[in-house]
């Protein structure tokens, strides 16, 4: 018995049949982009966050500590900020998922 495969709709009719299903008016595809685009965008953000808090981890301490600490002070900033205009405003799952250091969120307070 041959193994079966999964087959996938080509995007862009998967795009033109979700077009069809809510009136063809263009607004289906427009609101699949910009969601693509949201989720990629993020995605950019979770890894400027993972590198910065690597790139803190690897300074216990010296004078390099001050601007790798701040690096990675707005990388968080930004990615919660940005989580947040998305709707997404559990901190605390970012803080887990992470690893964010509380000397990081402590000097996140209030921008």
């Amino acid at each position: 018995m041959a193994a079966m495969s999964s087959l996938r709709m080509p995007q862009t009719l998967a795009i033109q049949s979700l077009g069809r299903r809510l009136g063809d008016t263009g607004e289906a595809v427009l609101r699949y982009e910009l969601l693509e685009e949201q989720a990629g965008s993020l995605g950019r953000a979770g890894r400027k966050v993972e590198a910065a808090l690597a790139a803190l981890a690897a300074h216990p301490g010296g004078e390099e500590r001050a601007a790798v600490l701040k690096a990675a002070c707005d990388a968080v900033w930004g990615f919660l900020v940005q989580r947040e205009v998305m709707g997404l405003r559990d901190r605390a799952a970012v803080v887990a998922q992470y690893g964010v250091p509380r000397e990081v969120m402590a000097r996140l307070g209030a921008r």
